[in-house]
């Protein structure tokens, strides 16, 4: 198949290689030069632009990194002179970004008006998931338009779920990621506070793992330095999702509660925390790099 990928950032390019390994014709753009030399090297063509890499696409998809940058590339910044008119009719667009449900319904009825079909398919997973071909995706839209990107999705994850229509898959996403960025918080208040009383911060991590309070986090992204070797904070916090993207997303989740006057408190004050955290200086480094906050200082 014939596959436009746009955005090839950490999670994107990873996504893109696994459908070049997995046989498809990739052509990739990006703004970042090293980017496209490694999608490059792993056998994928280089566009020179976005309306390039779409020329004779079946299937575009696009990993961003906020509701601007999706609308702006679909639509461009009048509303008329984006991608979409430079996409052949009947193609299938997939839109792995995290955004506001709004924005990818606001794409997606205009692809509709092109006769374009389009899912919002958000994942989860980090880095590690994008890699090894093994993210979870979030989908909103039709039946069909799913079942027309199934066997891509399938090369780039192990668990496709249909939350609903468009947009669905973006409020899913953006609810899980609320919880991920509490429950980070909460996983490393309890290993500071454990290493400030002198335990060793693997032992802790791993009785906590085994214990009531075992999470994702203690499982697979612990963020205390050297604990696990695969982990962003023993890699200095790059490399993983950024501090700035987690307050991106929590941002989303604090606007979606406020338009169906939700109540999320821990949300909130995990937003609030990761502000404060970016304002420090470490917005760029990966999310788990809160601890840093929480530490004692000798």
């Amino acid at each position: 198949m014939q596959i436009a990928f746009i955005g090839l950032g950490n999670m994107g390019a990873p996504m893109a290689i696994n459908l070049v390994k997995a046989g498809h014709s990739v052509k990739a753009f990006d703004l970042s030069a090293d980017a496209l030399a490694r999608v490059k090297a792993e056998g994928g063509q280089i566009a020179g632009s976005a309306q390039d890499a779409v020329q004779g696409a079946e299937v575009v998809i696009s990993m961003l990194p906020a509701s601007q940058h999706v609308e702006g590339l679909y639509l461009g910044k009048d509303g008329v002179s984006g991608l979409l008119a430079s996409i052949a009719k009947g193609a299938l667009i997939i839109d792995s970004s995290t955004i506001a449900a709004a924005t990818s319904q606001k794409v997606a009825q205009a692809a509709a008006a092109a006769g374009l079909g389009f899912i919002d398919a958000p994942v989860s997973g980090g880095t590690g998931g994008a890699i090894a071909g093994t993210l979870t995706f979030m989908v909103g839209g039709t039946d069909t338009d799913l079942e027309r990107a199934r066997p891509l999705l399938e090369k780039m994850g192990k668990n496709i779920f249909h939350a609903g229509g468009v947009g669905a898959g973006q409020t899913a996403k953006i609810c899980n990621n609320m919880l991920l960025g509490i429950l980070m918080i909460g996983t490393s208040e309890a290993i500071a506070l454990g290493v400030a009383n002198g335990l060793d911060p693997k032992v802790l991590s791993e009785i906590m793992r085994r214990s009531s309070g075992g999470n994702w986090a203690l499982e697979v992204y612990n963020p205390y330095p050297g604990v696990q070797e695969a982990s962003a904070a023993t890699r200095g916090y790059t490399g993983g999702f950024g501090t700035d993207l987690m307050l991106k997303d929590l941002g989303l989740a604090q606007e979606s509660a406020m338009a169906v006057k939700a109540s999320t408190p821990l949300g909130g004050m995990a937003r609030q925390i990761y502000a404060a955290h970016s304002i420090a200086g470490h917005g760029p480094e990966d999310f788990s790099s809160v601890i840093k906050m929480l530490q004692k200082k000798s």
